[in-house]
């Protein structure tokens, strides 16, 4: 017997919530990273292609296939067969965020601690060099942070669909699309910023490398949620009277527009401060915790650029963590027919135990490794680079073997809803996103084992 699904309000809640859950770390400091590394406007124009054609494509498949079956993963997977295969897919879509949020909320607690810092009237100390790995290495203050960012996340899930996620949602999305405006607006003006604007904004074809799109692809499959079991939870909790495609469309020019506005606060800002080096733009935590409080400590608003700039981040990363968490409390109530109470203090448990393995490993715990690895690099790297294109393939080969592409057709056509982009869904999921997927895979394993370099 299924358990009554509390559904979002409507295609404002689904949409701001699918939003929240694209929008996170990812977008504010690796798209960034990624757009500097990869020639800035021409990585951007590809981002967007892609967004627009691979990314539709799954986000339109994973979230009808959540409202077809109203189940998570798992349960959605094994609606069509009990074969070995099709579990296996919806284990794997259902594992991943269980594994992603662990580790994702370790880096939420530093977000608190630098926030915390700049309120304090730190922000000089937090642009020093030795202020982040001091930090990181400090087991028991890393520890508070992240049980902060924990708990936080955790109250809001135990609230439920409606009265936590979708209004914790609606609260947020606004304040961070501001916040984002302001700190922009800020970033662009600084003297000698216009250079970062343009070599984001405009492309050029000198700058284009295959490198270029095989990140471009991995940015966007991990910026907007693909494979995470997110989008099949969340579709569970869509109304049929909600139109697929409308809502998938607000979520791509959302995520669009926030990666882009994290483009224009921080490429600018940091081409203004190294004089134009597209370098200074550091991959990772470098990048967030060590470069940009040196920028705003060079600025003339700092304290108040870095109060704001980390707030948003916060935002960010709470409203990720928050869909990822539902997603596995979501599939414990299913497979384990547990209340939503219970599901969540489970859910909390593995938060604590996993994330407290990630947030030692770079202090107390730093001498053990997996794979030459700390446990936080070593989790991203399996849920990120192995995983996720996996569950990806999965899908694939679930809409167009054995679903079949009509059917989810006439679930995004429910009620007389539109399907405008059918041709490029048809064509995306049969043949071109499998073959995207197996890109990321094969290309992030080469890069972890240093086979290549991204």
């Amino acid at each position: 017997m299924n358990r009554k699904r509390s559904p979002f309000s409507g295609k404002l809640g689904f949409v701001l919530s699918a939003a929240g859950a694209s929008v996170g770390l990812g977008n504010i400091w690796r798209f960034p990273y990624l757009a500097a590394k990869y020639g800035g406007g021409i990585f951007l124009l590809i981002y967007i292609i892609l967004a627009l054609t691979f990314g539709y494509t799954m986000i339109i498949a994973e979230t009808s296939l959540g409202r077809m079956t109203k189940k998570s993963p798992v349960g959605a997977y094994e609606s069509f067969g009990k074969s070995k295969w099709l579990s296996f897919g919806g284990w794997i879509n259902a594992v991943i965020p269980i594994l992603i949020v662990p580790y994702y909320s370790v880096i939420g607690g530093w977000v608190i601690k630098y926030l915390a810092e700049y309120l304090l009237g730190h922000g000089q100390a937090l642009a020093t060099d030795e202020y982040f790995s001091a930090f990181i290495s400090n087991g028991r203050s890393t520890e508070i942070c992240f049980i902060l960012f924990t708990l936080f996340t955790v109250v809001i899930i135990y609230a439920g669909v409606r009265n936590g996620i979708e209004r914790v949602s609606k609260f947020m999305m606004p304040i961070l699309v501001v916040l984002s405006l302001l700190i922009a607006g800020y970033s662009v003006s600084r003297p000698g910023a216009m250079s970062g604007v343009k070599y984001l904004l405009v492309p050029n074809l000198e700058n284009f490398s295959w490198m270029t799109v095989v990140s471009a692809m991995g940015q966007m499959f991990y910026s907007l949620s693909i494979a995470m079991g997110i989008l099949i939870t969340f579709g569970s909790y869509m109304k049929k009277d909600t139109s697929i495609e409308d809502s998938t469309q607000n979520v791509e020019i959302f995520d669009t527009a926030i990666a882009i506005m994290a483009g224009l606060m921080i490429i600018p800002a940091v081409f203004a401060f190294s004089g134009g080096d597209p370098d200074t733009l550091q991959a990772g935590p470098a990048l967030m915790f060590i470069t940009i409080p040196k920028v705003f400590a060079s600025m003339g608003f700092g304290t108040g650029t870095g109060i704001l700039f980390f707030l948003l981040v916060l935002f960010a990363a709470v409203t990720s963590s928050i869909a990822l968490t539902e997603s596995a409390v979501s599939t414990f109530e299913d497979e384990l027919h547990w209340s939503r109470k219970k599901a969540t203090v489970f859910m909390a448990v593995i938060m604590l135990l996993l994330g407290t393995l990630s947030c030692l490993g770079y202090g107390p715990l730093a001498g053990v490794t997996v794979i030459g690895m700390q446990f936080l690099d070593f989790f991203d790297f399996l849920t990120n680079s192995v995983m996720m294109p996996i569950a990806a393939i999965a899908t694939c080969l679930l809409v167009s073997k054995v679903i079949g592409v009509a059917k989810i057709e006439q679930e995004v056509t429910d009620g007389g809803h539109p399907f405008r982009r059918k041709v490029i869904f048809q064509f995306m999921i049969q043949y071109l996103c499998p073959i995207f997927a197996a890109i990321i895979l094969i290309s992030s394993v080469a890069n972890a084992f240093g086979w290549i370099s991204m």
